[in-house]
């Protein structure tokens, strides 16, 4: 792959093969975003399970003590009082069978989360074949299936996100924005960090954090010394 002016700049300012304390490589990882946009930072986890077995699955949601610096458009699919709860918590878009429908029929993606009340999973899991490849499909564990809909809501405004393995056994989570500064970013990443240590399956042997790297939208990976952060896991 080629790389831009500055990205190869930006590689020249630190050593890639050395790993850095949490905050000294945010500082560099801010450093190295040099778009013209604000552009999301964002924390790379590779950890010692194997994601194919149901025993060795980490999977949860945490609202960020800062947000991510997005503005969160949510859909909420629910009925009756729900709907006006819904309205006053935030949501942009709001509605039940019709909501579905134009996902379904017009592919319609205007939304960057979607949240349901456990009586509408019904609905909701017939559109699983287009929300699903697009990580939008509701869970309890994420908290987006939730009796308390305005919670869920507020919570989605206010920064929630959810953190889950893919395939490499790797969590890929937006920790804030370049603008944010060293110690804001700082402190969303000892939250979801602390999370996904917190998640360690009972199954997990060995070394839990194997690998751990930020990096901004357009800039180079900086790595993190994991040792400093899992402690004896």
């Amino acid at each position: 792959m080629k790389h831009g002016k500055k990205y190869r700049e930006s590689i020249k300012s630190f050593d890639l093969a050395e790993s850095y304390g949490a905050k000294k490589a945010l500082e560099l990882c801010i450093k190295t975003a040099k778009a013209k946009f604000d552009e999301t930072v964002e924390l790379h986890v590779r950890l010692g399970v194997d994601s194919r077995h149901a025993d060795q699955q980490v999977r949860g949601a945490i609202v960020l003590p800062h947000g991510t610096g997005k503005n969160v458009k949510v859909l909420a699919i629910c009925k009756g009082d729900n709907e006006q709860l819904a309205k006053e918590a935030g949501a942009d878009f709001v509605g039940a069978e019709e909501m579905a429908q134009k996902i379904q029929s017009e592919n319609w993606m205007g939304f960057d989360v979607l949240i349901t009340t456990p009586d509408m999973m019904g609905v909701v899991g017939r559109l699983g074949r287009i929300l699903g490849p697009r990580g939008l499909m509701p869970n309890p564990k994420a908290g987006t299936v939730s009796t308390d809909i305005a919670k869920a809501i507020k919570e989605a405004k206010a920064g929630k996100i959810e953190y889950r393995l893919d395939k490499n056994n790797i969590i890929h989570c937006p920790i804030g924005k370049a603008s944010f500064g060293e110690e804001k970013l700082f402190d969303n990443f000892d939250a979801l960090m602390g999370a996904i240590i917190k998640a360690k399956p009972e199954a997990s042997k060995g070394q839990y954090v194997r690998s751990c790297v930020v990096s901004s939208t357009m800039g180079p990976g900086v790595k993190i010394n994991v040792g400093k952060i899992a402690n004896n896991l």
